[in-house]
């Protein structure tokens, strides 16, 4: 009987969180109202007040769950530029394919940027950036000279912009391809020369492979 209510309650916090992710990702945080959100989900404004106490304690829920991408380099047995790389390719895919992540990433945006900025998600994703180059640098893979934090924020802060951009255009069909320029021109920049071959910017072929994304032709970077 106790497990019967337990799985019922954890049903009901599910479809909060589903139908928060939606009207959070159609129209914001601001606009959204715990009307809205309880509409969206099937659910009373008793049982959502039962799992959450405010639409902030929904927000956050779904900007820390939604944005945990340090949980990628749990399986890489030899992080590095690739890693990071794929990191960003898995970031678009999600942004395509769930309304939790593209809800945690515009309340990270609008939040973080207009109502009371908080950079801790930013700073676990610029860490997350960060522990794959440190290593690749160590192998030769990154210029000694390039300081890894700030080449770290600078990804992060591309990708942003990448995805704002790609939503208001094309409403992200055209994410991956976008992604793969931004590494085409960054690459470069922190790769040496003779190395800079060696890395895929749309993706590894098994990250490809599991999106179900097609096959590139690859150019290799003309670099001086």
């Amino acid at each position: 009987m106790a497990r019967a209510r337990q799985e019922r309650a954890e049903v009901t916090r599910e479809a909060i969180l589903d139908g928060a992710a939606k009207a959070f990702d159609a129209a914001g945080f601001g606009i959204t109202s715990l009307t809205d959100i309880s509409q969206h989900a099937g659910v009373t404004k008793g049982a959502l007040y039962f799992h959450f106490p405010s639409k902030e304690a929904l927000a956050k829920e779904l900007m820390t769950d939604q944005f945990d991408v340090a949980s990628v380099l749990e399986n890489a047995e030899r992080p590095g530029v690739q890693t990071a790389i794929d990191i960003t390719h898995r970031m678009a895919h999600d942004l395509r394919t769930s309304v939790r992540v593209r809800a945690g990433i515009r309340l990270v945006i609008e939040l973080g940027s207009f109502t009371d900025p908080n950079p801790t998600l930013y700073n676990k994703w610029i860490e997350t950036i960060r522990d794959c180059l440190a290593p690749a640098q160590g192998r030769g893979d990154v210029k000694p000279e390039v300081n890894i934090t700030d080449a770290a924020v600078y990804v992060v802060g591309s990708f942003a912009g990448v995805q704002i951009t790609s939503q208001v255009r094309s409403g992200r069909e055209d994410l991956h391809e976008r992604v793969a320029d931004m590494w085409t021109y960054l690459l470069p920049g922190i790769v040496p020369a003779r190395r800079v071959s060696r890395f895929d910017p749309a993706g590894s072929p098994e990250l490809r492979a599991s999106f179900g994304l097609p096959d590139v032709q690859r150019t290799d970077l003309v670099v001086s």
